[in-house]
């Protein structure tokens, strides 16, 4: 589908976004709003990727667990930015649980994260009252549906004048800017794969109003609130370029999580199963990087909806000649 905004031959755009995943959803509203005229380009007809299967948690304190420090600065600009642009935005934080047992994997979380108190998980979340002794609440923190997102910026792009093309061969006409996830492969070769498996399920028995982790030894999970007491519930991470359903074992290890963190998971529909393959640098942080002919917005991981924002700003910062820089790897 390309929108009414498709530009003559003679008028042709000043930038061309590959791939309509979030990072290029991010970085073609970014140049738009700059007044740049765009055009996003995907050669399937519905765009899915990776960001398809995402929690669309905004939290950056809680990733600051596992990830650099730069994650943890950088995520910050993206509650503030997703809420600008799109519906949807809640922000009532992050909870995070660790059954009796695992105590001390929520100190050893709360020694290596910060901008969080310590709480009664009832008190926030009165599902959870009498199941978990304590926990950390992480209160800046938000989340937002992802899916629900994307058409919201798609529709922000098209209301901009940019040029969507979906599902179609459509030879780039401006300065290139890459953002095809895995496939930019062919010229980033150090990128690799980094596969997640998810679930939506149904619940009828379980309210929850914000994302709660809930911390394990083997298999941390985490639980997502969306509409109409539905949950995805997500993810695995292993080092593997293999496609395909989800497997066996991370499906009983997610529900399996998800049963601790309330029994009544147990009677929940499974609605949805699925696994995409996040592309990942070799020292995992995402970054803007200028080879060739191009400027790749590279190596999201784990981190799309958090750090599509600051690299889409710094992108198109770039790109539009204002003060910033890119990666010259």
């Amino acid at each position: 589908m390309t929108s009414a905004a498709d530009f003559p031959p003679d008028f042709p755009p000043d930038f061309s976004v590959l791939g309509a995943g979030v990072a290029g959803l991010c970085t073609a509203t970014a140049l738009a709003e700059r007044g740049a005229r765009v055009e996003l380009i995907d050669t399937d007809p519905a765009p899915r990727g990776a960001s398809w299967y995402a929690g669309g948690m905004l939290a950056p304190f809680c990733e600051g667990e596992a990830a650099p420090e730069a994650v943890v600065q950088a995520g910050q600009l993206a509650c503030d930015w997703w809420a600008a642009r799109v519906p949807g935005v809640a922000r009532r934080g992050t909870l995070v649980v660790a059954p009796p047992r695992d105590r001390a994997e929520l100190d050893r979380y709360a020694r290596a994260t910060r901008a969080h108190e310590r709480v009664d998980p009832g008190a926030l979340e009165p599902a959870l009252a009498g199941r978990f002794a304590t926990g950390l609440h992480f209160p800046t923190e938000a989340h937002l549906d992802p899916r629900a997102a994307r058409r919201a910026l798609a529709d922000r792009l098209r209301g901009l004048g940019a040029a969507l093309h979906f599902g179609a061969a459509t030879e780039p006409r401006g300065r290139i800017v890459d953002c095809r996830g895995l496939a930019a492969r062919d010229r980033l070769p150090d990128l690799r794969a980094v596969r997640g498996e998810m679930l939506i399920v149904e619940a009828p028995d379980v309210t929850l109003t914000r994302p709660v982790r809930l911390l394990h030894p083997r298999f941390p999970c985490y639980v997502v609130p969306r509409a109409d007491h539905r949950f995805m519930i997500g993810a695995t991470m292993v080092e593997s370029d293999l496609t395909g359903p989800v497997t066996a074992r991370a499906m009983m290890e997610l529900l399996s999580a998800a049963y601790t963190l309330h029994p009544a998971f147990a009677e929940a529909q499974v609605i949805e199963t699925g696994a995409g393959l996040r592309p990942a640098l070799p020292d995992n942080l995402p970054r803007v990087i200028e080879r060739g002919d191009r400027v790749f917005v590279a190596g999201l991981h784990r981190h799309g909806f958090l750090m599509s924002p600051h690299l889409a700003e710094t992108a198109a910062a770039i790109l539009t000649k204002e003060n910033a820089h890119a990666d010259p790897a």
